[in-house]
């Protein structure tokens, strides 16, 4: 779900979606406490994880005595900033919190704050790198959401005007390679003179990039690394020298990011499963966005969230009750064909829900069997510390800075390092 799901912009939270579903007197013997009781339970995620009114329907059904109510704030930072301001105020959380894996190790510092979501039913649901993504001291706090594996979305009808292939066979042909090599066809694309951008922006690219590396940013025992680990000041300034050429300039999550999308601004970008409905909300007109089963370098994941059910609220049996029915596998597939969140869960990869799962918009690209490859081209995460999300936003506030020229390549470097070194 993250920007992170991801990395954002701003700090203001938006209730950009809340309803209740309404209750029955009904009785429903599932129902993890006094069956006639009437409880409301607040459910706080971010951006779009797919839960629509008729998937949380169905679970009123199920237990109709229970109302839930979906707060969406506009933006994984301003969730980020309401979760901790509350969780210091002792109370104000949702029943059921989104927690973006990017600053899931900041929350983990705090594993009394948080029940104890393992059961016998979600026992072994996940891969072991997810698993551990929730887990503190043996406490599970965190049930995943989704993961974010990573292939390229690209508009059919900008390659077409470069004279490049448009059949997604054929531009995962041709984008195979590394880093360098995506560079490369895009340096071709541009010289085309076509009017659009290659890729969206250098942070979008960065962030890719710093994915695929299992200590980048720090050390496994949290140590920060980021300003004397090489790698990261490469990837710093191959992704800007790439940007110069390459870049549309346009920061994810913002307003002319967004109308670009539906302009065609630019080509390709990386493109998380959850990412495909970000770009069809903004461009809902266009006819030519397709995807490949491709990424620079190889694999690597972009994202993914965590459902944690805060102890300061007040009906804990019921929220542990529905945060395990909400990421079962039934419900993540439901989710994935809203909104194109990926599920974290095992068993689906098998299924044929998922496997001949098409998506229309994307002329009818057969997205499950995509990102289930996808999946499969990578096999674990690279170390994410309490630091993590606060040191990326420093690269990529540095990044910014030089994309919208106030700065060079190397004074933004240096004043990156200076910020990172402030965070410990």
């Amino acid at each position: 779900m993250k920007f992170s799901r991801r990395t954002t912009i701003g700090a203001s939270i938006a209730a950009a979606s809340i309803f209740a579903l309404v209750m029955t007197g009904c009785a429903s013997t599932a129902t993890p406490a006094d069956n006639n009781k009437p409880v409301t339970l607040t459910l706080s995620t971010f951006n779009n994880f797919g839960y629509t009114k008729a998937l949380l329907a169905k679970y009123h059904t199920l237990h109709p005595n229970v109302t839930v109510v979906n707060k969406i704030a506009a933006t994984s930072q301003a969730a980020q900033t309401n979760l901790f301001t509350k969780l210091a105020a002792g109370s104000g959380l949702g029943d059921i919190e989104a927690v973006d894996g990017d600053w899931m190790p900041k929350v983990k510092q705090y594993p009394t704050k948080f029940e104890n979501l393992a059961s016998a039913d979600n026992k072994g649901r996940y891969s072991a790198f997810k698993t551990d993504g929730g887990t503190v001291a043996g406490k599970q706090i965190g049930l995943g959401t989704d993961i974010g594996p990573e292939a390229i979305c690209y508009r059919s009808d900008l390659l077409a005007k470069a004279g490049l292939p448009t059949d997604p066979a054929a531009v995962a042909t041709l984008l195979k390679g590394d880093w360098n090599h995506y560079y490369s066809v895009g340096d071709t694309f541009t010289a085309a003179k076509t009017g659009a951008a290659w890729f969206d922006s250098a942070g979008a690219t960065f962030q890719g990039l710093a994915n695929q590396y299992k200590n980048f940013f720090e050390k496994s025992d949290g140590t920060v690394i980021a300003t004397t680990n090489p790698d990261v000041k490469a990837a710093f300034t191959s992704v800007l020298k790439a940007s110069a050429t390459n870049s549309a300039h346009l920061q994810e999550w913002g307003t002319d990011w967004s109308t670009g999308m539906a302009s065609g601004a630019f080509a390709t970008m990386l493109c998380p499963p959850w990412m495909l409905g970000s770009i069809q909300q903004n461009s809902p007109k266009v006819t030519d966005w397709k995807v490949a089963d491709v990424f620079p370098n190889g694999g690597g994941n972009w994202g993914g969230s965590y459902l944690l059910v805060p102890s300061q609220g007040k009906h804990l049996a019921e929220a542990k009750a529905f945060t395990d029915w909400l990421t079962a596998p039934e419900q993540q597939l439901s989710a994935f064909t809203q909104a194109g969140t990926f599920p974290s869960q095992i068993s689906t990869y098998t299924s044929s829900a998922l496997i001949d799962s098409k998506n229309a918009f994307f002329n009818d690209a057969p997205t499950g069997s995509i990102f289930v490859s996808r999946a499969k081209a990578f096999t674990s995460l690279p170390f994410k510390g309490i630091h993590y999300g606060d040191i990326m936003q420093a690269v990529q506030d540095g990044l910014t800075r030089v994309e919208t020229g106030s700065q060079s390549i190397d004074a933004s470097w240096a004043q990156t390092v200076t910020a990172i070194k402030a965070l410990s």
